[in-house]
């Protein structure tokens, strides 16, 4: 069998990715691989503690944020969102999927907190990106790999206010959108911005040192560059200089962070843990954790997404296995992937924590063979790790 060292570094070596770190740990059997370079062409060698743009796998994060504000009273799980994003107060919805902007009618009822954890408030990506009213989305719901295309919240909330959603409240899953407002949510609602909410009650307990919406000059020297492919190969997109050098307009919850492999890992072990750090301080309930790492999804909402799914349902930030498609879909298993090419889950049937970082963009909702490879060698590991067999993919 392959290390994961080698597994990494064949996609080093045939171009794929400049580096990658990939981490898996399992109890505190912990096993991290930094292999190739921080940036394409150049000298300085990855690390355990490179800094990446981690895109979405902000989003759990960002739900959890969400969850201690109910906890605190703060919100209701089941309230209305209108007194914290009064903008949204009143959506208009496209009569069908495929009708017109103009042909509206009200929304049943009003946009809830809840749906906004489960991605179900009607706003998001679709599967049909011809649709009207997900076409009319592509000028607001900018790419979350640029934070700094964005304008200020209450901008942007007037920009998506404007449109019409593309499904009846709690009626369809729909991606990326609703983690946007989850972060304003967190933000309006604590009265604090999102990036010191989340410093206090998140990195701050869990030593989340590295993580932030911005990298600090002192730090630069460990921030990977950021490229995407293009017809000549790869092509810088963002040097450590770039769009996370400053802090943005607006925080974005759906993909807006950077960080390490080992900050991520700190996270993810709150969450194996039902919500207590290491010290014995509780951030957040077992229920608050169940919440998020159960589907809440039904197969005819996911129908309107399933192109960013693959046998998965949707928890509270990130898909939840609920088909057993490939030896590392276990049922259970949650986190998701981000379009910088990063991913990151756990498996809490066996307190295992995978998380692989590269540098280079994924511009398909499909996960790319250097994840899958991550992945299958990650689902040996698990394997091994229990005493179970690896499992082989189901026709």
């Amino acid at each position: 069998m392959s290390t994961l060292r080698e597994v990494l570094q064949a996609h080093v070596d045939d171009g794929g990715v400049p580096g990658a770190v990939g981490l898996i740990a399992r109890g505190d059997q912990v096993e991290t691989v930094a292999v190739g370079l921080a940036h394409a062409g150049g000298t300085v060698p990855m690390a355990a503690d490179s800094l990446f743009r981690w895109a979405s796998i902000t989003k759990p994060l960002t739900a959890a944020a969400v969850l201690m504000l109910v906890e605190d009273g703060v919100i209701g799980l089941h309230d209305p969102i209108a007194p914290w994003l009064p903008e949204l107060t009143h959506p208009r919805v496209v009569r069908t999927p495929g009708s017109p902007l103009d042909e509206v009618v009200p929304a049943h009822r009003p946009i809830t907190v809840f749906d906004l954890l489960t991605s179900r408030a009607g706003y998001g990506w679709a599967s049909d990106f011809e649709l009207p009213a997900v076409q009319a989305l592509f000028p607001v719901q900018r790419d979350g790999r640029e934070p700094q295309s964005y304008p200020a919240m209450d901008e942007w909330l007037a920009e998506l206010a404007a449109l019409p959603m593309l499904a009846q409240p709690g009626t369809a899953w729909l991606y990326d959108t609703c983690s946007v407002l989850q972060g304003a949510l967190v933000a309006r609602a604590s009265g604090r911005t999102f990036p010191d909410f989340l410093a206090e009650r998140l990195f701050e307990p869990l030593g989340m040192r590295d993580t932030g919406f911005t990298v600090p000059a002192a730090d630069r020297d460990r921030f990977t560059s950021y490229y995407r492919r293009g017809d000549t190969g790869l092509e810088l997109a963002d040097a450590p200089d770039g769009q996370w050098s400053t802090p943005p307009a607006f925080p974005l919850g759906h993909g807006g962070l950077a960080g390490t492999a080992g900050d991520w890992l700190r996270f993810a072990r709150l969450l194996l843990a039902d919500g207590v750090t290491p010290q014995g301080r509780k951030l957040l309930s077992a229920n608050a954790v169940r919440l998020m790492t159960t589907d809440h999804t039904t197969p005819a909402q996911r129908a309107h997404g399933d192109l960013f799914l693959e046998g998965q349902g949707w928890g509270c930030g990130g898909t939840v296995d609920i088909a057993r498609l490939e030896p590392w879909n276990v049922p259970g298993r949650y986190g998701w992937v981000g379009g910088t090419g990063t991913c990151a889950h756990i498996i809490p049937a066996t307190g295992t924590v995978t998380i692989l970082l590269t540098q280079v963009g994924v511009d398909s909702p499909t996960p790319d063979t250097t994840m899958r490879d991550f992945w299958r060698y990650a689902a040996t590991f698990d394997a091994q790790a229990t005493g179970g067999g690896i499992r082989e993919p189901r026709d």
